[in-house]
């Protein structure tokens, strides 16, 4: 076996060699021999020749006859001469590739690297595509962050022609972002904007992502995340003036540099609305308007008010009329007057809609994205709309959608371009509270389940006290509309513990239909729900007031010991804005329901539940986040019978810090047992920042908190049965409890932790208190 190795360069003949031409002048070439072919047939090679037998021919139809074979592909080497009246062209074929394969890649696999070349097995082997694999080679590892790589291309003759084809790779290190930096920003600190792109500094966690690599495309991707950003914050004239990578080889690191001018700070001036359609009442669209006078100019309010005005306009009979939003600065006050223009737009319909790079996605999980389909009116406004849901969806690392002209002037085809990524994950977790110490689960879900944009997962869990099974399933599009069917079935075994003096066991599952009211903010969920519950003396197993333990047990507890069944039907209307769902920095979450028991099963009652909150930036150059969380709820019994003690809410150290769980309110003074109360409410003020001293890639960041709350007004059956004991029931009435405190969160590598330390400012004698406390998990 013998190897050669391939040097990548432009293979150019000078004089003398496999590219020889000897002049001739005026000549007839009476026949033409073909010699070296072996695979190729003569008439395909004389058919590149511009020489014809019979024919003059000179020195320039030899140098076109050489270009036309080389160009082929299919030769090595070619040569031509003329001998007398014959001319003799020589060739050399190219090998064909027997076998293409790749050394010394670890990072990037081989179905990856064959699709970025272009020689194939079977296929001939060209220098110049081996050229251009090599360079395609190492684009991959540039996409990879790799910038150091290297490829050598070997080839090992096989006999007959036939040779393999191997890319010896050497990855080298890979090239992390030393530092990104920015210019020209006065509002929002540098700290601030590294959190809102995706690219991110190489540091101690770099391991875990690969974020921390220079990518083109993520750097263009990361200028329109802070145009975004600064537009949606008041700055509507903000720019990106630059974004520069820099390559320092030495180090084999990139520096960052992102040029921004910033410009004013706006609000929302007049807002009117004109229509030239005569039709249209304009007072009765201004109900469809999201930009406010004097609320912060946000460029997401101007585009969520042009789809709303063009959806209404399409209600009333115009499926062509269009909205064209005018802003008027004034720069004196820094206020956006808003006109929005509604006319006819041209007439054009929706001729064919192609989706493309769905190789596991369904057709029909796309199209149902879009508010159009052949036929339909077209609307710019609404190809816009249906882009941003499929990128929602996150079942595509990217989405593009185009139009062209159609097979009439009045005709639009519309191309839809996606890239799928797996949308399956195995996880496990594992953390520490103190409440409920080492816990762990292990799950399976698929966000895209069989391509059919459902949702399924199956989890199990597990810890000191507890055990948890669940199984989840959810369609987004029931009978064709856009409601999300969800199905779930779950069992919870707890044990007693320090907070819980009895054994509780729940098995029980649903389904329920969520519709949007307000695509993207407001939303209401209609569920049933049904399960079984057991609970139980922990020692005696036994059930009932007459068997239970009274000296370690209160009465209110036994008299909820025993198996019954709870079959319900509720409603929530909730109401979103963050800016992301976890560790928001901004926006507005309220929501409030109703549940109501009694539908069968051995309860009957009514429970309210209203939660609300709030997260703002304070200090935006210092990254510190503002919350306000307020939250209560009320449940009454409809019939004569009692509440049960699990049914009735408790409150502790999970809403109000610095008391342990369940450690407030209600409680029976022979036992200490926590028995509930009918009405809650609790509410917490916190300010959260980054450390400053630290990298940002540690993760770490603290807080400062004020917690209050209180749970109050038992069951009064339930306080006549612990009275007729041997007890009383304490701390029965309104009274605020309230704490002050620290905390730090650590999003690890292992998930998001939190400490906190808690000091109560106002309890009552009979409160449990709780100075520290933990909690935590991970998930891989």
């Amino acid at each position: 076996m013998s190897a050669t190795f391939l040097s990548v360069t432009a293979l150019v003949p000078v004089g003398p060699g496999p590219f020889s031409v000897t002049t001739a002048e005026a000549a007839v070439a009476r026949t033409i021999e073909v010699r070296g072919n072996t695979r190729i047939e003569r008439e395909t090679v004389l058919s590149y020749l511009t020489i014809q037998p019979g024919r003059n021919y000179t020195s320039s139809d030899i140098d076109e006859s050489l270009k036309a074979l080389f160009a082929t592909g299919l030769f090595a080497t070619v040569d031509i001469q003329p001998r007398g009246g014959t001319v003799v062209v020589t060739v050399t074929e190219n090998p064909i590739i027997n076998q293409v394969a790749f050394e010394g890649n670890r990072k990037v696999n081989d179905n990856a690297l064959r699709t970025a070349i272009r020689s194939q097995e079977r296929s001939m082997l060209t220098r110049a595509r081996v050229e251009s694999d090599v360079q395609n080679i190492l684009e991959a590892y540039r996409r990879s962050g790799r910038f150091d790589a290297s490829v050598e291309p070997k080839i090992i003759d096989r006999g007959s022609n036939r040779v393999d084809l191997v890319f010896e790779i050497n990855e080298g290190d890979k090239t992390g972002v030393e530092r990104i930096s920015f210019i020209g920003n006065n509002s929002f600190s540098d700290g601030r904007l590294r959190d809102v792109i995706r690219t991110r500094q190489s540091g101690l966690l770099s391991w875990l992502r690969s974020t921390d690599t220079y990518d083109p495309d993520r750097l263009a991707a990361d200028q329109e995340a802070l145009r975004e950003y600064y537009n949606r914050k008041g700055y509507a004239d903000f720019r990106v003036v630059s974004a520069t990578a820099d390559l320092d080889r030495e180090q084999n690191v990139f520096f960052v540099t992102f040029t921004v001018d910033e410009g004013e700070r706006y609000e929302f001036g007049d807002v009117e609305v004109v229509s030239s359609i005569p039709d249209i009442d304009v007072n009765d669209l201004y109900s469809e308007v999201r930009t406010r006078p004097g609320n912060r100019f946000d460029s997401l309010r101007v585009e969520q008010s042009v789809e709303d005005l063009t959806l209404k306009a399409s209600e009333l009979g115009y499926a062509f009329a269009q909205v064209r939003p005018r802003a008027l600065r004034n720069y004196e006050d820094n206020t956006i007057s808003l006109i929005y223009y509604i006319e006819e737009g041209p007439r054009a319909y929706v001729e064919r809609i192609n989706i493309i790079g769905n190789d596991r996605t369904r057709e029909y999980v796309i199209r149902r994205e879009f508010d159009l389909a052949e036929g339909d009116a077209f609307n710019r406004v609404l190809l816009d709309k249906a882009e941003r849901r499929l990128n929602n969806l996150d079942f595509f690392d990217s989405v593009r959608i185009s139009t062209a002209r159609g097979s009439a002037p009045d005709r639009v085809v519309i191309n839809v371009e996606v890239m799928e990524k797996a949308t399956g994950a195995v996880s496990f977790g594992v953390g520490y509270s103190t409440s409920d110490g080492v816990i762990g689960d292990i799950s399976v879900s698929e966000r895209n389940f069989l391509g059919r944009g459902q949702f399924v997962k199956v989890g199990v869990g597990g810890g000191t006290d507890t055990q948890t099974y669940e199984f989840q399933f959810v369609e987004p599009f029931f009978l064709g509309r856009r409601i999300a069917l969800s199905l779930d079935a779950y069992r919870r075994v707890q044990d007693s513990n320090d907070y819980r003096s009895f054994n509780e066991e729940q098995t029980g599952g649903g389904f329920g239909f969520t519709l949007p009211l307000r695509e993207e903010e407001l939303r209401l969920r209609l569920y049933y729900n049904i399960f079984q519950e057991k609970n139980e003396d922990p020692d005696s197993k036994s059930t009932g007031v007459g068997n239970c333990d009274t000296s370690r047990l209160s009465l209110a507890v036994c008299d909820s010991l025993g198996e019954y069944m709870t079959s319900l039907v509720g409603y929530q209307l909730i109401y979103n804005t963050l800016n992301r769902n976890i560790n928001p920095t901004d926006g507005f979450y309220a929501s409030f329901g109703q549940e109501f028991a009694g539908l069968g099963g051995d309860s009957t009652w009514i429970k309210t539940t209203a939660k609300g909150r709030a997260f703002h930036e304070v200090l935006p150059d210092y990254g510190i986040v503002g919350a306000v969380k307020l939250e209560g709820g009320h449940i009454h019994a409809l019939t004569d019978d009692r509440l049960r003690v699990p049914e009735q809410f408790m409150l502790g150290g999970n809403l109000v810090r610095g008391f342990e769980n369940r450690g407030i309110g209600p409680r029976d003074s022979s036992t200490d047992d926590a028995i509930g109360g009918r009405f809650y409410v609790a509410g917490s003020l916190e300010a959260t920042f980054p450390f400053p001293i630290l990298p940002p890639e540690i993760g770490l960041s603290g807080s400062v908190f004020a917690d209050a709350g209180s749970v109050w007004d038992a069951d009064d059956d339930l306080v006549n049965i612990v009275n007729g004991g041997p007890g009383t029931v304490l701390s029965n009435g309104f009274d605020i409890r309230s704490s002050v405190g620290v905390g730090i969160q650590w999003q690890s590598p292992f998930g998001p932790l939190r400490a906190d330390f808690a000091w109560p400012v106002s309890k009552q004698d009979e409160d449990k208190t709780q100075l520290f406390r933990l909690s935590g998990g991970t998930r891989f």
